[in-house]
């Protein structure tokens, strides 16, 4: 198995009637209660992808759960928050958590992934060519807010003086990671990035990160791309070993692969609002009988991945985490 495993929980599917705001708590108290879990984590969009608001339901999370982590995987509405309010915001999470908040940002989809994610930055007032510095800046600032008594800034779209951020988090430092997969396919299921957006890419988590979040990737492609990323932290001066890693997957428990491949595409078309390929889902997807999930689940642990993050890629989110825990895991 994965070092540890996390359990993503569908809070779009609350925005699209599939199931009640009530389901993810109990799913999360679920989760904790198996021992499985080391963590549940829940997505993030404002008008692109619709949802519950991360934060606001990471925070009643918190309050149903003790010991597992509360991740976001991924905040892609970061560039669009202020960094000093929304600081504010992650400390009380962990706060309220007792040290368990998990932050993974990324920079959302550009304007030409839809007219609802155009929509979303003009909204928001922001350029989607402003995105990769505003991510950079932000996490700047959150750096500094988190770790020092009074901080200042004085960037590109931030200034500010003796700012003393209160409530400080639990967690010192807190870990900020950023969630990437500049090598695969894009939600338009184009072509990949060029070869020079994929190096800074890597180099952003590198230099800016505490660990970095993927997705679409098989074992040998994860290995061979982190050790890109932990070259790249040496070279920055810190320390790769310190880098962690997750990957952000989907899972379908069925002895007919490709019924459960067909299950996960119905599901993730329907929760993405869009139309996906048939390899696209199988890049994203594990499924088929409990062992061979069990194995493909262990290839990833063998090739070196530090947290495994599965969303049960299906409507019937209780039975697939019952055949996941039961059958999968035991």
């Amino acid at each position: 198995m994965a070092q540890t495993l996390g359990l993503i929980l569908a809070n779009r599917a609350v925005v699209l009637g599939a199931i009640k705001a009530r389901d993810l708590l109990e799913q999360a108290a679920n989760a904790e209660a198996s021992g499985v879990f080391d963590a549940v984590w829940v997505g993030d969009s404002l008008l692109a992808k619709p949802r519950l608001e991360s934060v606001a339901l990471l925070s009643a999370l918190a309050g149903v759960t003790r010991r597992v982590r509360l991740g976001v995987g991924c905040l892609a509405t970061f560039v669009h928050r202020h960094p000093v309010l929304f600081a504010q915001q992650w400390a009380s999470l962990d706060v309220l958590s007792e040290g368990r908040a998990w932050l993974a940002v990324c920079l959302g989809g550009p304007d030409s992934a839809n007219a609802a994610q155009a929509a979303e930055h003009a909204v928001m007032g922001i350029a989607s060519a402003e995105r990769v510095e505003r991510l950079e800046e932000g996490i700047v600032i959150l750096r500094a807010l988190f770790a020092e008594g009074k901080a200042s800034h004085a960037g590109r779209f931030y200034r500010f003086d003796n700012v003393a951020l209160q409530p400080k988090p639990v967690q010192r430092p807190l870990p900020i990671w950023i969630a990437s997969n500049p090598t695969g396919l894009t939600w338009k299921q184009g072509a990949s990035a060029s070869a020079a957006v994929v190096e800074r890419g890597f180099r952003r988590v590198a230099k800016y990160a505490d660990g970095w979040m993927t997705n679409k990737l098989s074992p040998s492609e994860f290995a061979e791309q982190f050790g890109r990323i932990r070259a790249m932290a040496k070279e920055e001066g810190r320390d790769p070993a310190a880098l962690g890693s997750a990957l952000y997957h989907n899972l379908n428990v069925n002895e007919d692969r490709q019924a459960g491949l067909e299950e996960s595409k119905k599901f993730l078309d329907a929760y993405y609002s869009t139309n996906f390929t048939a390899k696209f889902v199988e890049q994203w997807t594990i499924s088929g009988d409990p062992k061979s999930c069990a194995a493909e689940l262990r290839a990833y642990a063998d090739a070196g991945l530090g947290h495994m993050a599965l969303r049960l890629a299906s409507w019937d989110q209780r039975g697939q985490l019952r055949r996941l825990l039961d059958e999968v895991v035991q």
